[in-house]
């Protein structure tokens, strides 16, 4: 993707974002389409990387690979805790 072409969109926003936007960018010196670009760009980069996550997690859930819902509360249970288990991690196909 060539990064120096840009396009225009228009974003609905409530006035309290636009005012802290506005204040941003006076603050950083930035202007506000550069702020915004930056916000909407790091969004986009993060919900693809969750979507690939969880696309990789259902493939892996249709192999038969999966960790046993007990074993995780267990997992998440000794959390804060002196004791605290191991993150539990698929060691063969889970029936089910």
């Amino acid at each position: 993707m060539d990064d120096t072409t840009t396009t225009t969109i228009t974003v609905r926003v409530p006035r309290s974002i636009k005012d802290r936007l506005e204040s941003l960018a006076k603050e950083t010196r930035r202007s506000k389409s550069s702020l915004a670009a930056e916000g909407i760009g790091a969004f986009v980069d993060l919900e693809e990387r969750q979507i690939e996550g969880i696309k990789q997690a259902l493939a892996s859930i249709d192999k038969g690979l999966g960790v046993p819902q007990d074993d995780v509360a267990a997992w998440v249970a000794s959390w804060d805790d002196d004791s605290e288990l191991p993150m539990p991690r698929a060691a063969k196909p889970v029936e089910g």
